[in-house]
């Protein structure tokens, strides 16, 4: 099987989002939902060193994050009708809307905050484009970038051809729960999953997606 996946260069983003408003006009989305989102990061403090003189240690920078098509779903674990298969053929994680009870487990048990449940009570996420791909086609925020910080393709051809990617940047969690298929050029600023020295800087926008 090929596992497909995404390559994200957090050295190349802008968090200007294009890739996250492509998304929403491709797949008709509702304000309450997006597929993509794209994270702002930010931390540190400044120290007055004395004699009008300040040091800092302060950094920013993007996340932008879809779904990761993880190998091991925890949304398709969790969830109880067995609506979220993963394709033999790409890896691809999707949702059976015919089976979706809209439950919401999968919503709950997603560390990257992916699923969400429409206004039908349906559970909905990105599905890496298929459509798309099926075509030879690149996913359309991958195509929307205006800075190519975005690519798709077989996830270790990613990342043989990126040498010195991760799997996680903060704000992400460690991606040992899941493995997810995503290849990071991590920015000189990023920090590890899981740290604590830094925010989300527009929290509210990224996870204010009601069901």
């Amino acid at each position: 099987m090929t596992q497909y996946g995404f390559y994200f260069d957090s050295t190349r983003c802008t968090g200007c989002k294009t890739c996250e408003m492509a998304c929403k006009d491709y797949k008709d989305l509702p304000a309450t939902i997006a597929f993509r989102k794209v994270y702002d990061y930010e931390g540190g403090s400044w120290t007055d060193a004395g004699n009008g003189v300040y040091t800092t240690d302060t950094f920013a920078y993007h996340v932008s994050l879809a779904c990761n098509h993880c190998a091991m779903p925890a949304c398709m674990a969790k969830c109880p009708s067995g609506a979220i298969e993963k394709d033999g053929k790409t890896g691809l994680v999707h949702i059976d809307q015919e089976k979706c009870t809209g439950v919401g487990a999968c919503v709950t048990s997603c560390p990257y905050n992916v699923p969400a449940l429409d206004d039908a009570k349906k559970a909905q996420k990105c599905d890496g484009c298929a459509d798309r791909v099926a075509e030879g086609l690149n996913p359309i925020c991958v195509d929307a970038c205006p800075v190519r910080a975005l690519e798709w393709g077989d996830i270790e051809e990613l990342r043989a051809a990126h040498t010195g990617t991760v799997a996680g940047i903060a704000p992400m969690p460690s991606p040992d729960e899941t493995t997810p298929s995503i290849a990071i050029n991590p920015c000189p600023a990023a920090k590890e999953p899981g740290d604590t020295t830094g925010a989300i800087a527009n929290e509210k926008e990224v996870t204010n997606v009601p069901a």
